[in-house]
């Protein structure tokens, strides 16, 4: 029986069951490969080569999205904020679990922005020293502390005319946040060890796992900085939320690792592509790029062999109707969202699409907060 692991997009096509599966898994395989559905599913390994052609065509090759690979529609629907947002100039809140590709999305934010040309600028607030944040985000004089024996420019400086990312922002000290809340509102700030007030010009970008929203609450995050960097939030799907991406993104990686280690790695097996579509993905794209490294290393012709995955995380499988799967994930993403439908970390946002989408489909399968 095959995994139950589709999108909402995938749910509502109903092709006959010998095709079916297909779709799900491969949903551009005609369009791309020239083939039909039935003829992919007869052969038992899949061309990496041509799926890596099927990306390129999609156009996630271009430089204002390095690195982006994919064309499901929760993929596409990120693509098209960023290019919403990237000419303003305006602070974007990227949100997402860990290894879902903020950093990637932020920089194609600073590409297709005015600012270009300038500095892009990275600080992992979670990896500095509390007691260094400071000096890293706002430089210091020499002499301002035991240890500093000469001036360093900070983040902030070195960014100037650019943008700072600001990855893991939920992690900064709440004494620090006063005064990134000051950079972000009047674009000045001091030196430590200094009183001359330096002015710069900086567009912020962060990025946080964590639910801003629900620590504010607990006065863990300060609620009037959470609303000055959440002008435009992103919303990163999970893996799990675009399986119909894993084709494509194990073909990129399997290019990227055999160049690297100089294999020529070809074809994956059809068994090999199920069990990938099968698994959860809890560490999401940043897992699936060391496994594929992994299973290049141990590769030693032209299929790529996939080592074992953690049985404990494969989803589920059942002999349920399309309709029952699509009205069970529905619950379940309305379940984990504790029924709020729209929202950052609404169920709309977990299933990757629209809140007005999302309450036709709930309409549709006669979904209701009375049912429960």
């Amino acid at each position: 029986m095959a995994s139950v692991a589709y999108t909402l997009d995938n749910l509502f096509s109903v092709p006959p069951q010998a095709e079916r599966e297909t779709l799900a898994r491969y949903p551009d395989s005609k369009d791309c490969t020239g083939r039909s559905e039935a003829e992919a599913r007869r052969g038992s390994y899949i061309e990496l080569n041509e799926l890596v052609r099927c990306s390129q065509r999609s156009g996630e090759g271009r430089k204002e999205f390095e690195g982006i690979v994919g064309s499901s529609p929760v993929v596409r629907e990120v693509l098209d904020q960023v290019r919403t947002v990237a000419p303003t100039g305006s602070t974007v809140l990227i949100e997402g679990e860990t290894g879902t590709g903020k950093e990637l999305i932020a920089h194609a934010i600073h590409v297709q922005s005015q600012r270009s040309e300038h500095p892009f600028v990275k600080l992992n607030c979670a990896a500095i020293p509390r007691e260094l944040l400071e000096s890293e985000l706002f430089g210091h004089e020499k002499g301002a502390f035991t240890g500093a024996v000469a001036q360093r420019l900070g983040r902030f400086e070195a960014a100037n005319g650019g943008t700072l990312f600001l990855d893991e922002i939920g992690d900064m000290p709440l004494e620090l946040q006063a005064k990134l809340l000051r950079v972000l509102q009047e674009q000045e700030f001091e030196r430590l060890g200094s009183t001359y007030t330096r002015h710069v010009d900086v567009r912020i970008v962060a990025a946080t796992n964590q639910d801003l929203a629900a620590l504010a609450a607990e006065k863990q995050f300060r609620m009037d900085l959470y609303y000055r960097i959440n002008v435009f939030p992103i919303a990163l799907p999970a893996l799990r939320q675009r399986l119909e991406d894993i084709p494509l993104l194990v073909a990129h990686f399997v290019q990227k690792f055999g160049e690297r280690m100089s294999k020529r790695i070809s074809k994956i097996s059809q068994r090999a592509m199920d069990t990938l579509m099968s698994y959860s993905w809890p560490g999401n794209i940043r897992e699936l790029q060391n496994l594929i490294e992994r299973a290049v290393i141990l590769t030693k012709g032209d299929v790529l062999q996939m080592p074992r995955l953690p049985s404990s995380t494969l989803i589920r499988t059942a002999p349920v109707t399309l309709k029952d799967a699509q009205r069970d994930h529905i619950l379940k993403a309305l379940e984990e969202s504790n029924w709020v439908v729209g929202g950052a970390f609404g169920a709309a946002a977990r299933l990757g699409v629209a809140r007005t989408t999302l309450i036709s489909k709930m309409q549709t399968c006669g979904i209701s907060r009375d049912m429960t």
